[in-house]
């Protein structure tokens, strides 16, 4: 039986999804009268490992999650120091989040030294069990994870497949939830006076970090399509480079899309996120590989119509046709996508997003964690 557990994984002062995602998880355990907390980081990422321009919010700290800085990541007298605290607190569950193999062994080692008090059982949500960019090292790193926890929740169908590559033990499948932690939509005209850009115009939105593996070149030129051009669709990125930016400006100069394409690179603070996303007529996630997207859950609290590419986990929770629409990872469907998108209209996928939406509940991902507890 669960009564008291403790998150290990990003949250305040830590900005952005995964820290949004476990305060949020926190809230749900403390509303079914579970003590819950979040184990955060002083320190994340060394900074000339951080491809951002910062990895900390200036957002006051929230006031319904209690969160705890005391994980140093590249510190191993830090991981025992916090090992032992969480093996003498005793609580009956940890879990712990795992994305990136280079928290492997900080991770690996704290929840190790934490089930020596053989009482506590560890649990990891994975995002990613294969990075995005591979390096060196990954595979290893990532066993010696996987040996330190009790079981595993997984978001997509391709982290389970993943987790069993390097894992037999119990996995448990729970969709990403949506988060709702944004503030209320607001309409259109509102949006968009707010961002400066005219009611009439035809806008879709790439949103969140820029990486390689997200697809922006693929997009960039499917916004240089003839069908595209004549439609005048303009396209919004809204996002940190998490990579040279430059090239991405030079592509954009040489399909001459300059009077087409918006780029608001800075990070985006959680009460503006609205503005864009309501300003937006879709949404579109051109990856050219994914497990899953915190961007999918984002459309469907905000109810936008979106197209995501046939990689990964995406077209598990976007159904073909009914919220959106699903097309492979090249220039010249996401182009097409786009214009079915356009021809079809926002109203026609609107009933079935409120639908679809229902699905994913911050309370049924938290007790999925209650019952895999009860099985280990």
């Amino acid at each position: 039986m669960v009564k008291s557990l403790v998150i290990i994984g990003p949250g305040w002062p830590l900005r952005g999804g995964l820290s949004a995602f476990d305060e949020q998880l926190a809230r749900t355990f403390n509303e079914k009268q579970l003590q819950a907390r979040i184990e955060t980081f002083s320190l994340q990422y060394p900074s000339f490992l951080f491809p951002g321009t910062s990895q900390y919010t200036n957002e006051p700290a929230p006031k319904d999650v209690n969160i705890h800085e005391g994980i140093n990541s590249i510190n191993p007298f830090n991981w025992i120091k916090v090992g032992l605290q969480l093996k003498r607190e005793r609580p009956d569950l940890i879990i712990v989040r795992y994305w990136i193999p280079f928290l492997a062994p900080c991770l690996g080692m704290i929840c190790r030294m934490t089930k020596s008090n053989k009482h506590t059982k560890v649990i990891a949500i994975v995002d990613n069990m294969v990075p995005h960019e591979k390096r060196m090292g990954d595979k290893m790193l990532t066993r010696y994870f996987a040996k330190s926890v009790d079981g595993f929740v997984t978001m997509s169908n391709k982290v389970t497949n993943d987790v069993r590559y390097f894992s037999s033990k119990p996995i448990v499948f729970s969709p990403h939830p949506i988060f709702n932690h944004f503030g209320q939509a607001i309409s259109k005209e509102v949006a968009r006076d707010i961002l400066n850009v005219g009611i009439d115009e035809k806008i879709i939105l790439f949103f969140g970090y820029i990486r390689p593996y997200k697809g922006l070149d693929l997009l960039l030129n499917a916004m240089a399509n003839n069908a595209i051009i004549h439609a005048n669709i303009k396209l919004m990125i809204v996002g940190e480079f998490y990579e040279d930016a430059q090239p991405y400006h030079d592509l954009i100069k040489t399909l001459a899309l300059e009077a087409r394409v918006i780029i608001h690179s800075e990070f985006v603070p959680d009460n503006e996120v609205k503005n864009y996303v309501c300003a937006a007529d879709f949404i579109i996630q051109p990856y050219k590989n994914a497990t899953q997207s915190g961007v999918t859950p984002l459309a469907y609290y905000f109810e936008k119509p979106m197209l995501v590419t046939n990689v990964g986990a995406l077209a598990d929770s976007v159904p073909n046709g009914k919220v959106g629409e699903v097309v492979e990872p090249n220039t010249d469907a996401i182009a097409k996508g786009i214009e079915t998108l356009y021809n079809n209209g926002a109203a026609y996928y609107a009933d079935n997003i409120k639908e679809e939406k229902k699905k994913y509940s911050w309370s049924q991902m938290a007790d999925n964690f209650i019952l895999l507890h009860q099985k280990l």
